[in-house]
């Protein structure tokens, strides 16, 4: 679960923009879509505690590979460990579970990662999306699968999509299907245009309950966006069961353009599909510190790196159809933009660190004390997530949803 860390004040939306958003209706859009109304029943004149313990919406992270395969130094490990938990409430696989990390030779499949991975998520109540199934990118397919006879490579997409699924049911939340097929669907080249949805019934051959995610880049930027947009339409046509579309939040440079975000997940929402960014960073792919992963910030740079990514957070998280976003990266020591993490290698915070806890844990936090009324109420605006509600000594553990928009708590004589 979520530790409440320490909070950091910092400069508004205003400051240093390129692009400026509308700081209000953001604010606005936060208040309609990810608050509802908490009810408080005690005796008149009770004072009330209410304590947000986490967020509903996911905030999360890719975990590294070395967590759940004990090859991370163990002071590191702890500290990720530690440092995780403080900042995120979910997770996702960053490579644990492509297949061409789980069987790079053929018949020789590794699952101690996975399983490492789950067993830590799964003590520490972490949701946890499987990343991915399948990834038809012609460099990432294993050179064995590939030497497969066209009848033998939809037998081995079979079993595998079967074998993985009803080994892990019910332990992942979701599962990105095949991964970036408007960039390189390989398994399409070979099979033919209906191999996406073999794939799904397959996996749900396995695990009827698996939510199967799309997953794609360059589509925020706006510059794949009409692409996504027909293949969405295209997979929802041959009934393919999508859960859910998740894009990649790392195809922009230094800073993004806030109008493009905006109007992608506007667009995106038109299917009625709960919308993930699943991969996030910032500087993004586009910007020098990609291109050269050992240069460093300046002061001045470190800043504005932390304003873009709040602006970036806000802009989601003020859409009604976006119920997540999850770092791809939080610490230098793994990291593959060094310079998008919230963590030095020394596991020092960076700006971009105490902003984001900011945001999170301070701006976007209830915790208040208040008195019922007369009529023994006491009503507040709440975000939506686990709260701990304390009236006349005695304590609730309660789950404000958003599907259900306000909650009702009674405390004993009412």
């Amino acid at each position: 679960m979520i530790r409440k860390p320490f909070l950091f004040v910092f400069l508004s939306l205003s400051c240093i923009l390129n692009r400026p958003v509308d700081a209000q209706s953001l604010d606005e859009s936060i208040a309609q879509h990810r608050k509802g109304l908490l009810t408080i029943r005690a005796e008149p004149g009770t004072e009330v505690t209410i304590k947000q313990v986490s967020h509903e919406f996911w905030f999360g992270a890719a975990i590294a590979n070395g967590l759940g395969s004990g090859r991370m130094r163990p002071d590191d490990l702890e500290q990720y460990k530690k440092y995780f938990l403080e900042n995120f409430n979910s997770a996702v696989t960053e490579n644990a579970l492509k297949w061409a990390s789980m069987e790079p030779e053929k018949g020789q499949v590794n699952h101690q990662t996975v399983e490492g991975i789950l067993q830590w998520t799964e003590e520490n109540d972490i949701p946890l999306r499987g990343h991915n199934l399948f990834w038809g990118i012609d460099k990432f397919v294993q050179p064995w699968v590939k030497e497969l006879s066209d009848a033998e490579l939809e037998s081995t997409i079979r079993e595998r999509a079967i074998s993985i699924a009803r080994r892990y049911r019910g332990r992942f939340v979701e599962y990105d299907l095949n991964n970036e097929m408007i960039h390189g669907n390989y398994y399409e080249e070979r099979l033919g245009p209906e191999i996406t949805a073999k794939m799904a019934r397959w996996v749900l051959e396995g695990d009827p309950e698996a939510k199967l995610y799309l997953n794609d880049y360059d589509i925020l930027t706006g510059n794949r966006l009409n692409d996504y947009l027909a293949q969405i339409r295209d997979l929802l046509a041959q009934q393919v069961p999508i859960a859910g579309i998740g894009v990649q939040g790392h195809l922009h440079g230094s800073t993004f353009d806030r109008q493009a975000l905006q109007a992608s997940l506007d667009s995106l929402a038109q299917f009625g599909l709960p919308i993930r960014i699943t991969e996030f960073n910032m500087p993004g792919q586009r910007s020098e510190f990609y291109k050269d992963t050992d240069r460093k910030m300046s002061p001045e740079e470190a800043f504005r790196n932390a304003t873009e990514l709040v602006d970036y957070y806000r802009i989601c998280f003020a859409h009604p159809a976006v119920e997540g976003i999850l770092m791809w990266g939080f610490w230098e020591g793994v990291n593959w933009i060094p310079a998008s993490s919230l963590y030095t290698r020394d596991w020092q915070a960076t700006p971009a660190a105490r902003a984001y806890q900011n945001l999170i844990f301070d701006v976007w936090w209830t915790s208040t004390t208040g008195i019922t009324d007369a009529t023994g109420t006491l009503v507040i605006p709440a975000f939506y997530g686990d709260y701990q509600i304390t009236a006349d000594g005695q304590s609730k553990q309660i789950s404000h949803q958003k599907a259900q928009q306000a909650k009702v708590v009674d405390f004993p004589g009412r």
